[in-house]
Order: structure tokens, then sequence, then C-alpha cells
């Protein structure tokens, strides 16, 4: 049975080590984004495996997850403003209050961007209805158990 979500979530990318990210719940795009910096692609068993680094907290440029991943595939994606980009595609669980299920991701650049992920309808079709005047019906705004904890 379909939930309600609102048009903000915080969720968590488990398998990437990624405790806390805030998503706009993006209907307009079709493929869920996560902001991703330093990509290098490796080889391993002759499969390629993607290693990228993550701030998932806006403006704090000091926490950085690091994560490695296979690729599943390579796409061109258009943004918003038209501009066509080749982005490394992967899966991951993606966690939303008590729910956790496989999405794919392409990973960009989004430093600059409101949201370090936008969540898109591929990743919620059947699952979730989005209410746009609603933020966090799933997800707590403050802190949670997975907060993360600053290194000493």
């Amino acid at each position: 049975m379909a939930r309600l979500i609102g048009w903000r979530e915080w969720v968590s990318l488990p398998d990437l080590g990624i405790d806390r990210v805030k998503v706009k719940v993006d209907t307009g795009a079709r493929t869920s984004v996560l902001h991703a910096f330093k990509l290098q692609a490796f080889l391993k068993d002759d499969q390629e495996w993607v290693t990228f680094s993550v701030h998932p907290l806006q403006d704090n440029t000091t926490l950085q997850v690091d994560c490695t991943a296979l690729v599943i595939d390579h796409r061109t994606i258009r943004d918003s403003g038209g501009h066509e980009e080749t982005r490394v595609v992967i899966e991951t669980q993606v966690a939303v209050g008590d729910e956790i299920w496989p999405i794919e991701l392409t990973l960009t650049d989004r430093e600059n961007m409101a949201f370090r992920m936008l969540l898109g309808r591929k990743a919620i079709v059947n699952r979730h209805y989005v209410d746009p005047t609603q933020s966090f019906l799933l997800s707590s705004p403050e802190s949670t158990d997975h907060d993360y904890q600053e290194e000493e």
C-alpha cells in the first residue's frame, strides 16, 4: 500500500555509509541523483566499480563520506536546464522512516544545489504519494539516532 511522503525528507543510504541526507522528492525527475565528487572508476573481478566522496549535509564541506559502489550503467541525463551529461549509475538501498528499498542513483556534483540528493519518481512509484504542501512526513527534521558524529 502506498504511503504519503513529503516534498522533502531525510533519508539514509546504508550501503554507502550515509546516515542522513536531506532529499527533495522530485516527481519531475525520472532518476534519483546524489551529490558526488572525486569519482574514480576501477575494475574488480572484471566489473566496473566507482569510488566517490559525498558531502551529505548542505553547507558543510567538513563532513565527507567516502563510498564505493558497483557501476550498473552509464546514462545520458538531461537536467532541468536542458543540459546533457553522461553519469555513472549505481544501485543502493534507501531508507525513509521505517521503510528500506533498492533504488538507482546517478552521481554528479551538486555542490551548489539546494539539495544534495533528489529522489526521482522511479524510486517512489507504487510506494509513495507526494504531498507537495508537507515536509518530513516520514522523517524528522531534527536529529535522529543515526546522526553523524564528528571525528576527534
